[in-house]
């Protein structure tokens, strides 16, 4: 499965077709499934806990907290309100569409295809970048409406189970949930990061257990909810949020941030593509399943599965324009968003459905309380499947061609704010210079001179580069441009440098110790540079 992950990145930058990557490995998926014979027994509890935790969590670390902050009230409007329409809405639809599949069943069909997946629409947009203050609301959405809609399926099962339902329970629990879940994630991450600091202060810091730390806490935070009964995929996201907060107080050597980034990118991009191949693994059982889901139904034809899927999609696609058309004219927002319908269409298509959808289906129990068998589960299964594939090659059609002809909108005020930052930083830097200056010259001799003069010199850098910061500045534009073909020379000549280095070892002119040394220390300064 790790190697299809690494097939389908050659593939979709081979194939001139602007196919996503999660497609490609849903197909591979499927064909490890048809050519091994040996399907993969799916576990979802051990699915959750290994796949959910870390993924949610460097979600929650890498969103902009501002752009959560600032977006909160229509995220949790996407998140819960658009989750509980759906639950309602979409649960009578399918019971009205397919009598056999009872009310509470519809209903937790509903309720599992709420979610929406940000790995699949982040690769669908990787070529045609949503606008950010759609792409943040989408990340937003996504990171909390897994546990609302899970949460949802779960009372819809113990409804289908017992054929029972208490709204006034059912409310306590799900505040439990929400709340124990958040409390869990964001105690157990501060704690962590608090004893981490502390034992780093005194005893210094050792990387390679920093990065393993970083690797354990979402998995602790998502456990340690479980135990106490409330979400644990809250407690995963609650917890990324918290690491990101916690990391403004610094506390980490430059070179853990880096090995910790490094580590935490080959994670994701190994731990979302094998979600996407496992999904793929599955489906020729389920599709095994679709005669006996079509004879269920009492159709002569098994296209009546196509229907249905393409009746589910088209409505949660209408019920969701709706929703987010609303919610853009009713909530603040950018004056663009709310005005271009393009925006609408490009949110609406943004919820794809994945892995979290097919994983929460499985978990539909064989049998009812009674012991007879829980009514149309197959047909459940078949259909949630049907709905993720559907959604990802809906939008994947249709998301690129419509992001292409639109511009997204200038962010003037990102750019003024990383002028602000830099000049601030630049400042601090010159008065630390300043003070350097000042206590070296009492030093008597060459050593004063010498320390004099290369103050002067890193002064000016910074000074040159507060000025090319000021938009008043007349030199500003030329010291902007000055920089960027600065940086591109100094790439270039690390890149010679770099293969000077190599030639030198393959002649053994050097070691390979001092060479990989020498040319780690090149690759640090050309990422500076990039």
């Amino acid at each position: 499965m790790l190697m299809a992950v690494v097939v389908s990145a050659l593939v979709v930058r081979v194939l001139p077709l602007n196919i996503p990557r999660p497609l490609v490995q849903i197909v591979l998926g499927a064909v490890i499934a048809l050519i091994s014979r040996r399907p993969v027994p799916l576990d979802p509890d051990v699915f959750f806990l290994l796949f959910l935790p870390p993924l949610l969590f460097l979600d929650g670390w890498r969103i902009p907290n501002e752009g959560l902050l600032r977006d909160l009230g229509p995220i949790l409007g996407l998140a819960l309100g658009l989750v509980v329409c759906t639950v309602f809405g979409m649960g009578f639809l399918i019971h009205w569409m397919i009598p056999p599949v009872p009310l509470p069943a519809a209903f937790a069909l509903a309720a599992i295809i709420s979610p929406t997946d940000p790995v699949a629409v982040s690769a669908i947009t990787s070529r045609a970048p949503l606008p950010a203050a759609i792409m943040h609301r989408l990340e937003g959405e996504s990171l909390l409406n897994d546990a609302s809609g899970l949460v949802c399926f779960r009372f819809a099962i113990a409804a289908a189970l017992t054929g029972t339902f208490s709204l006034a329970r059912a409310s306590e629990t799900f505040l439990w949930l929400m709340t124990g879940g958040v409390l869990a994630g964001a105690g157990i991450t501060y704690g962590v990061m608090r004893l981490k600091n502390a034992i780093s202060r005194r005893l210094g810091e050792d990387t390679g257990s920093q990065v393993l730390i970083s690797l354990l806490i979402p998995f602790a935070a998502y456990q340690a909810a479980d135990y106490i009964g409330s979400s644990g995929i809250l407690a995963a996201v609650a917890a990324g949020i918290t690491m990101s907060y916690a990391e403004l107080w610094g506390g980490s050597l430059g070179i853990t941030r880096m090995q910790r980034t490094a580590v935490w990118d080959t994670v994701q991009f190994a731990l979302n593509g094998v979600m996407f191949v496992l999904l793929g693994e599955q489906l020729p059982g389920i599709l095994s399943g679709a005669a006996q889901a079509v004879s269920q139904t009492h159709r002569t034809s098994p296209w009546w599965l196509a229907v249905y899927v393409i009746a589910i999609n088209f409505a949660l696609a209408c019920l969701r324009f709706a929703w987010v058309a609303l919610s853009l004219r009713l909530r603040a927002g950018p004056a663009a968003v709310r005005a271009d319908p393009r925006m609408i269409v490009a949110m609406s298509l943004g919820g794809v459905r994945g892995a979290v959808t097919l994983a929460g289906v499985l978990t539909i129990p064989l049998m009812l309380e009674d012991g007879s068998a829980f009514p149309e589960r197959e047909l459940i299964i078949f259909l949630a499947a049907g709905v993720i594939l559907a959604s990802l090659v809906a939008a994947s059609v249709v998301l690129p061609r419509l992001l292409r002809t639109m511009q997204p909108a200038p962010e003037p005020m990102h750019e003024a704010e990383l002028d602000r930052a830099r000049v601030a930083a630049a400042e601090a830097a010159i008065l630390a210079l300043e003070a350097v200056r000042q206590q070296s010259a009492g030093t008597e001799g060459d050593d004063a001179k010498v320390y004099a003069e290369a103050t002067t010199r890193v002064i000016e850098i910074y000074r040159r580069r507060i000025e090319g910061r000021i938009p008043q500045s007349e030199n500003a534009h030329r010291i902007r441009k000055s920089e960027q073909i600065e940086r591109q020379m100094r790439v270039t000549a690390l890149r010679a440098e770099r293969d000077a280095l190599f030639a030198l070892a393959r002649a053994d002119a050097m070691s390979d110790a001092t060479c990989r040394q020498l040319v780690r220390e090149i690759d640090l300064l050309e990422e500076r540079f990039k």
